[in-house]
């Protein structure tokens, strides 16, 4: 029997909520940061009949308040309808991506877990789910999940929040032949929804704005018609037909979508965008081929595993306003993914991006941190033998405007000691190592997207 990557060693789930004062084991805190960082992840409540999948897992958020010098730890699952459903049922009620979704409960194919992406609007969290789900609303503080917002009912991972205007830009999908794009504005009220025509289901994972404008994606990936008629969830990527990118006012303002065509590819992240004359400039994690071939030692687990093996580099595409014409180049063949940036230069140029690097391996691994400049590589820490990290969110030094002048925060799993730690670096100095190691007195499961929320901001 093969054992089960995502359910076992760092991947594992844990049972325990807990609120710990973080012991600092080398270098100290710094006196200049001050905030919270939160990380949302899966972590599987109960064990469900059938193959399990890494995204499977109920969310959890693990979050550090950053204050004084000192660290304070959290860890809470975010309480979303099904996990009171399966609480009150006491039994896994949703079966998993990998088993056909006739046996989950009527009307819900997919098990919304909000256990994706974590971003603050509003002075509160917002969770998201990475196929489409409720935005679930969560205390920074406490990581009391407060419910689901009223609106939009649903959207998908990679919502984006204007540092300027505190809009939050949003997009959904599913199996039709469209997009919802919308805005909410900073009070979270909506103020532009819109329908985006498509040639057929499509399954973007993310998107970019500038100051005027959104930029959605048409990539050609989409639901098999033969795992679909069967009732499971299997993708396709469709190698002759190019990647299409659509921009359009951000507030519609009467604007029609204007489609660029680019070589075809898949983007599960997008670094930022913005307006550089008459053309928008966008960088991203071009993935050449999203569907990696199966290694047959895995068994029944071949293609969901080798699917988890994300390879991706850093790309930058230019949209021409005028001609219409899109140019794209690679800024670096490294494999690296989950970028973050100093969210406060959203939508506008910026520099800097930090990257967790992934090393050809059999399990998903994040073995380091690569700052990005705007022709390429700049710096690299790696994290150790034997050291997985996990997304590093950019943290602003307290007081400071310029991009990359503050600090990037990230857990580690040692799995020589099978224990995690808080690591604090030094953006400007990234390839001296972490400023603040912190013992964390439990294990951090491997998990997705970060996120910095500045004190005060909630």
């Amino acid at each position: 029997m093969i054992e089960d990557i995502y359910l076992s060693g760092p991947y594992a789930p844990i049972d325990k909520e807990i609120d710990a004062t973080l012991e600092v084991v080398r270098g100290e805190v710094p006196r200049d940061l001050f905030g919270t960082y939160v990380r949302n992840g899966p972590n599987r409540r109960r064990a469900a009949e059938g193959r399990h999948h890494w995204f499977d897992g109920d969310g959890m958020l693990h979050a550090v308040r950053v204050e004084d010098g000192a660290l304070r730890y959290r860890n809470r699952w975010i309480r979303t309808p099904a996990m009171a459903a399966e609480d009150d049922a006491d039994r896994a009620l949703w079966r998993g991506l990998l088993e056909p979704f006739s046996h989950n409960p009527e009307g819900q194919p997919y098990k919304d877990t909000a256990n994706t992406d974590v971003l603050c609007h509003g002075g509160e969290l917002l969770t998201l789910h990475y196929i489409g789900g409720a935005p679930h609303r969560v205390d920074v503080d406490t990581l009391e999940t407060l419910g689901s917002r009223a609106q939009p009912k649903r959207l998908s991972a990679h919502a984006k929040v204007d540092p300027e205007t505190g809009e939050l830009l949003w997009f959904d999908y599913g199996p039709r032949p469209h997009l919802t794009y919308g805005v909410l504005d900073a009070d979270g009220e909506l103020v532009h929804r819109t329908k985006v025509d498509l040639p057929g289901p499509r399954l973007p994972h993310d998107m970019a704005f500038t100051e005027r404008y959104a930029v959605l994606m048409d990539l050609p990936v989409w639901p098999r018609a033969d795992a679909a008629k069967k009732q499971k969830w299997q993708v396709g990527f469709h190698r002759d037909t190019p990647a299409r990118f659509g921009v359009l006012p951000r507030r519609g303002d009467g604007g029609e979508v204007r489609w660029f065509e680019a070589e075809p590819c898949y983007v599960y992240h997008a670094v930022n965008a913005w307006e550089d004359g008459d053309a928008i400039v966008m960088v991203g994690c071009r993935c050449d081929d999203p569907t990696p071939a199966p290694d047959p030692a895995d068994g029944p687990m071949a293609t969901a595993w080798a699917n988890l093996r994300l390879r991706a580099h850093l790309h930058r595409w230019r949209f021409d306003l005028t001609t219409g014409e899109c140019t794209e180049e690679a800024l670096d063949d490294r494999n690296a993914e989950f970028p973050t940036m100093d969210a406060r230069r959203g939508g506008r140029a910026s520099l800097f991006s930090y990257h967790v690097t992934i090393p050809d391996a059999r399990a998903l691994v994040f073995d380091g941190i690569t700052k990005y400049g705007p022709t390429g590589p700049i710096a690299h820490a790696s994290f150790g033998e034997g050291v997985q990290g996990a997304e590093a969110p950019f943290a602003p030094r307290e007081g400071s405007t310029a991009e990359d002048d503050g600090y990037l925060l990230t857990f580690v799993h040692d799995r020589r000691e099978d224990a995690s730690q808080l690591w604090i670096y030094d953006a400007r100095e990234l390839a001296r190592g972490p400023v603040c190691v912190a013992a964390i007195p439990q294990r951090v499961p491997i998990g997705f997207h970060a996120t910095w929320v500045p004190g005060g901001a909630s």
